[in-house]
């Protein structure tokens, strides 16, 4: 995608994502007129502006504010072409803990996104949304699919404004902040990986797998779609004997508010979803466009009714093997299963 010229935005843009998106927009479009950092965290900020100093990137801004001030987002909006929207609370426990400061981010904060969009000139917006708002058991959960719903009814409020609301949804982002895999290459050193049910299994996507999806649905996105990719599962075991196969693996139980397997596509959800070969689209009910005209154009084919994307039954695998290879070049390079490499116990 050409951004020759173009202002972007991110929120939580200091997050692995929003880095992540940060470092494929410079290396590939390094006439991008500007990218705006919007996050709460100044340490974070500060951190980030060391990787980038304002001399070797020009078009690069950091922005402090939170997405629960309208104010500040319709502020930092002013002028900005694209806006990726990557902030939330994300981590499960610490939402049920805490159920109202999870609200206010997560649903309120994606309102204020929207809102203040709507009032600036804003042509773009992809939101970021979680396996985990497909069907939830948990409050983040709930508040990421009341997000989404958020995002794709923008589209129709809009008025005659030419922005378009998208949103993706994928699995776990192998690596990224509060993971399981950075976790266990911690734990192995004590010699115990804690698993928490034996069956558990987990969707598995890189971070540049995160990054060219939303690239995809900014540049291709008519309005309304929610993009679903076509990754591979893991099973926690093999997670756990990729990293440690010497250490043991005692089963600690699942935490409030996790599933056994996650799902990212519902029986309920194929009446509206088609394939586009790379990803799945779960389109809007309604829509101010041609479906007749986007099945043409994406080749898109309707998926079968009670069609389900679920990481327990999904086709692909990722095995022990090629799990090792995918921490070494995705999240350590250094990373080695040789006990001489680690102390155990």
């Amino acid at each position: 995608m050409d951004l020759t010229g173009k202002s972007l935005l991110i929120t939580g843009g200091t997050g692995s994502l929003g880095k992540a998106l940060t470092r494929h927009i410079l290396t590939n479009n390094p006439e991008v007129r500007r990218l705006i950092i919007f996050s709460r965290d100044e340490q974070k900020q500060f951190q980030m502006a060391q990787e980038y100093p304002a001399n070797e990137y020009p078009q690069i801004r950091f922005f402090i504010g939170d997405v629960r001030d309208k104010e500040r987002l319709v502020r930092a909006f002013k002028g900005v072409d694209y806006v990726i929207h990557a902030a939330a609370m994300k981590h499960v426990p610490i939402a049920e803990y805490n159920p109202e400061e999870c609200i206010k981010t997560n649903i309120g904060g994606a309102q204020n996104v929207v809102d203040a969009v709507l009032e600036t000139e804003v042509e773009r917006v992809v939101a970021l949304s979680t396996d985990k708002a497909c069907a939830p058991i948990n409050l983040y959960g709930a508040t990421k699919l009341t997000s989404d719903k958020l995002f794709v009814a923008a589209n129709n409020i809009k008025g005659d404004r030419p922005v378009k609301f998208s949103v993706v949804r994928y699995g776990n982002v192998m690596g990224s902040n509060g993971s399981v895999i950075p976790f266990f290459i911690k734990k192995r050193n004590e010699g115990a990986l804690p698993i928490t049910d034996v069956n558990m299994t987990r969707f598995n996507i890189s971070l540049q797998g995160g990054v060219d999806m939303v690239m995809h649905a900014l540049e291709h996105a008519w309005g309304g779609e929610l993009f679903v990719p076509k990754i591979p599962s893991y099973k926690i075991l093999d997670v756990a004997e990729a990293i440690g196969p010497e250490c043991e693996k005692p089963v600690v139980g699942i935490r409030p508010g996790e599933k056994v397997h996650e799902e990212m596509i519902t029986p309920s959800d194929s009446f509206y979803t088609y394939d586009l070969g790379k990803y799945y689209a779960i389109l809007p009910a309604t829509h101010r466009w041609s479906l007749e005209n986007f099945v043409k154009v994406f080749d898109a084919k309707k998926v079968p009714l009670g069609f389900s994307y679920n990481s327990g039954e999904n086709t692909e695998w990722e095995t022990v093997e090629s799990l090792r290879t995918l921490i070494k070049e995705h999240v350590d390079p250094s990373f080695s299963v040789y006990e001489e490499d680690y102390s155990l116990r």
